[in-house]
């Protein structure tokens, strides 16, 4: 078996890491329902909190046993995630504008042809209230029955025109404004994207920050160990000064100190001479000393 620790084995594999917290979390989930139902008999209502309380503790104490690189790598994926959903709102949105300026079209044409209604209506009507019994266009001689039949056949087409006309219209400003807040919808979702995209890069600079610390940490060199050898340096050189004085007195020991000689014997001159010179001559008197004289005139 290894020797290396849990936390050891998660950095190096947080997926297998992960998968295995999961099925520890469903064995604490199953373990937890079996005390439930046996708790329940015990306390009756009161074990559902207690249960509830003690799945809560342990999806938080397994949650943050999950490494931070597993969460942040998840937090990469559910963005990359977000790529196909905008990806297919950028086609509804593409394919909206295409209706939509097709309805514009249809709704233009419709708008034409209410005028050109419009105006053949008018024209009629004038004809038909002129008092003539016949009427010509282009050539041909219509009688005034038959201005008034197309006149009012004329009309109802025309209202039918205005109706599917009006109807198209609200139905254009309807997708135009869906189109619109589509469109901001997309916007909002591609801002919050580059924003969660600029967050999670900001994650993941503060946790290299951490680990580069950390591994600083690790690296450090201990004071106390440098102390260690500043003082057996220091040891060192004390035996090797201690060994270097022996060595020097040794050689003094074996030597004729003749500068000390030469000293010793210009000191012994200086004294001779010194005491020489305070020497009294023998043609001199001899000197009386006083205290004597007295100690000899006392009586004894």
């Amino acid at each position: 078996m290894s020797s290396r620790p849990a936390f050891f084995n998660a950095a190096i594999d947080p997926v297998f890491h992960q998968k295995g917290i999961e099925k520890m979390l469903k064995k604490m989930l199953l373990g937890s329902a079996l005390t439930a139902s046996a708790g329940g008999l015990l306390l009756g209502t009161s074990a559902y909190s207690y249960v509830k309380t003690g799945v809560h503790s342990l999806r938080d104490s397994v949650k943050d046993q999950i490494p931070i690189e597993v969460e942040i790598k998840r937090a990469r994926e559910l963005i990359t995630d977000l790529k196909p959903e905008i990806a297919s709102n950028l086609k509804l949105i593409a394919r909206e504008e295409v209706e939509v300026a097709k309805l514009q079209r249809e709704v233009n044409v419709k708008q034409t042809s209410l005028s050109k209604s419009k105006d053949s209506i008018l024209k009629l009507k004038e004809d038909l209230q002129s008092g003539v019994r016949y009427v010509t266009y282009q050539g041909k001689k219509y009688s005034i029955e038959q201005v008034r039949q197309d006149l009012g056949d004329r009309f109802k087409h025309h209202q039918s025109l205005e109706a599917t006309s009006e109807k198209l219209v609200k139905i254009l400003d309807a997708r135009e404004r869906n189109l619109i807040a589509a469109r901001r919808k997309l916007d909002e979702m591609l801002a919050a994207k580059r924003e969660l995209e600029v967050q999670v890069e900001n994650l993941q600079a503060r946790l290299t920050m951490v680990q580069v610390a950390q591994a600083g940490n690790q690296f450090a060199v201990d004071d106390g160990a440098i102390g260690q050898v500043r003082q057996a340096l220091d040891e060192i050189a004390t035996r090797i000064d201690v060994a270097e004085k022996l060595a020097s007195v040794v050689d003094e020991i074996g030597s004729v100190p003749v500068e000390a000689q030469e000293h010793h014997e210009d000191l012994a001159e200086r004294i001779s001479a010194y005491f020489l010179e305070d020497a009294p001559s023998s043609n001199s008197d001899p000197q009386v000393d006083p205290l004597a004289d007295r100690l000899a005139d006392r009586p004894l």
